[in-house]
């Protein structure tokens, strides 16, 4: 097996684990120390020890290497083996019908891996499309684009698809902070260039009701708003510990959502759940549409999918009120409808 795809794919299993991000960093360090290698000196660093005295190859990443010179290594054919079982118990039918993912990061903001990387994981999971929605540039702390790094982003994910020999589709896309006074964090000419715009809310989510209520609606109005993004802002577990649902009078907000033809987004992290099951259920009484997304950092969170179509499932939302079930022509119809 070639051991470049056994790293990178062993970093995808964890990742989907939510293994630790050092653990998952060891063996795609590795992976890109080894791949300038041809398979011949790749052997002989094996063999003559010189392969473990590289600065970045510990003892199990070099087990794997080793390994994957006969075959198959055992480290990755236990993860696979674990790896059958789904994530969620639920949900399989409508996780069948999902063609894609609105909601995804690169290392371009706060993601930890290349664009390429996460477009080639998509292909492997089956997707017809992908968003690419990186950060705004209010929100510092995740590297939020500039106008200026979005204008070159777009020519990437240009390139990504002129090179493309499948009928995959990577999306120009942002994930776009609701400032506090309700406006989007990017130029509107730039949000014009978009095929999916998602407007989420990532400062003063503790402020009353009143004024998050408001901002949400003049975010929600923006004709450029597709996906309203994690609509509550809560964690309920993971590394940065706990934080409360924000606080808004969702029956105006999924009023207006269903109004302005604005998905409301299913956040299919598992440290999110967002939003918690009784809001789903209010936002299909009021009629939403709905995106069912992984919000994913990292390649192995694109599988987190399952997650949200058992949630969304749970709650009765309707298949063809899901855009992420859409085709990519249709999809796009509507996310430029309001332009």
């Amino acid at each position: 097996m070639d051991a470049v795809d056994a790293l990178s794919e062993i970093a995808f299993w964890l990742e989907r684990d939510l293994a630790p991000t050092f653990k998952v960093q060891a063996f795609r360090r590795a992976a890109t120390l080894i791949a300038g290698l041809d398979a011949a000196e790749l052997a002989d660093r094996v063999h003559d020890g010189r392969l473990r005295a590289m600065k970045g190859i510990g003892g199990r990443t070099a087990e794997v290497i080793g390994q994957s010179l006969y075959g198959l290594p055992d480290y990755l054919d236990n993860l696979r083996q674990q790896g059958r079982q789904p994530l969620a118990a639920g949900g399989h039918d409508l996780l069948v019908a999902l063609r894609g993912d609105l909601h995804s990061h690169s290392e371009w903001s706060d993601g930890t891996t290349p664009i390429d990387l996460m477009v080639s994981t998509a292909r492997m999971l089956g997707r017809d499309y992908l968003a690419l929605t990186d950060h705004s540039p209010s929100l510092t702390v995740a590297q939020g684009l500039s106008a200026d790094r979005l204008r070159e982003q777009l020519d990437v994910v240009a390139g990504v698809n002129t090179a493309a020999d499948d009928d995959f589709r990577l999306l120009a896309g942002i994930e776009v902070d609701i400032l506090e006074d309700g406006r989007l964090d990017q130029t509107p000419e730039l949000l014009d260039r978009l095929d999916v715009v998602v407007a989420s809310v990532h400062s003063k989510l503790r402020e009353d009701s009143i004024a998050m209520t408001r901002r949400m609606l003049a975010g929600i109005r923006d004709p450029h708003t597709n996906v309203l993004g994690h609509c509550t802002g809560r964690l309920v577990s993971g590394s940065r510990g706990t934080r409360p649902p924000s606080t808004f009078d969702a029956a105006r907000v999924f009023a207006a959502c269903a109004e302005n033809d604005v998905a409301v987004e299913i956040n299919s992290r598992p440290e999110r759940q967002d939003p918690p099951d009784d809001l789903i259920r209010q936002a299909v009484e009021a009629g939403c549409l709905f995106s069912i997304d992984t919000d994913a950092h990292a390649p192995g969170h694109l599988d987190f999918l399952s997650y949200g179509a058992e949630r969304a499932a749970a709650a009765g939302v309707p298949p063809d009120r899901i855009v992420t079930t859409w085709p990519v022509d249709r999809l796009l119809d509507w996310s430029h409808a309001g332009l």
